[in-house]
């Protein structure tokens, strides 16, 4: 595809704006933040990872004129069917510390084969407000919780995830290998491969 110079983020968030503007580099893009645009936070009202994507890139493309790339992700436990899913960032109400406190105590007593969970993470490209065929890139990263937190890096459930592959929470992983293997690195790169064929 032929990029345009300047794609919004529909969101604030600054290791996001990071982490997928060097993701997006090969492509020539000026990534920026909603926030550079005033523009305001939307109701996350959707049944669904994808369409809250949707809301959100929608939303930004709206205010700024501009096509946008959104992202909704979260934690998705089997025991809890599915929960918190899509409301991972507000389980508890009381941010990081709260949701993970919460979810151990869900989880109290269950058995570690009963423990399988996996970050699930949407990102979705917009050209325009009214796009009638957004581009939608998932990806997910499979792994189980923890019975304690460990490690001190990552945020949100990264000391409560455990990596098999790597034998450790995601909160101990070294960032540069979590940014490879994640359920956002292999949808960025999903979404870096879409946008070089669209035409």
């Amino acid at each position: 595809m032929t990029p345009p110079q300047t794609i919004v983020l529909a969101s604030g968030n600054a290791g996001k704006l990071r982490e997928l503007g060097r993701i997006l580099e090969p492509l020539g893009v000026s990534l920026r933040a909603q926030s550079d645009f005033e523009v305001p936070e939307v109701p996350e009202d959707g049944l669904s990872f994808v369409e809250n994507a949707i809301i959100k890139a929608r939303a930004a493309c709206q205010y700024t004129g501009l096509p946008a790339i959104a992202d909704d992700s979260g934690l998705e436990v089997d025991y809890l069917n599915g929960a918190p899913g899509i409301h991972s960032a507000r389980y508890s109400g009381e941010g990081d510390a709260g949701n993970n406190a919460k979810l151990l105590q869900a989880l109290d007593g269950v058995p570690e084969d009963a423990r399988s969970a996996r970050f699930q993470c949407v990102l979705v490209y917009m050209r325009h407000a009214a796009d009638p065929m957004p581009l939608v890139c998932q990806a997910s990263w499979e792994g189980r919780i923890l019975t304690a937190p460990r490690g001190e890096q990552g945020f949100g459930y990264d000391p409560l995830f455990y990596v098999p592959g790597q034998d450790c929470s995601s909160a101990e992983l070294d960032r540069e290998l979590k940014n490879r293997i994640s359920h956002r690195a292999r949808a960025s790169a999903l979404l870096l491969e879409a946008l070089r064929q669209r035409p």
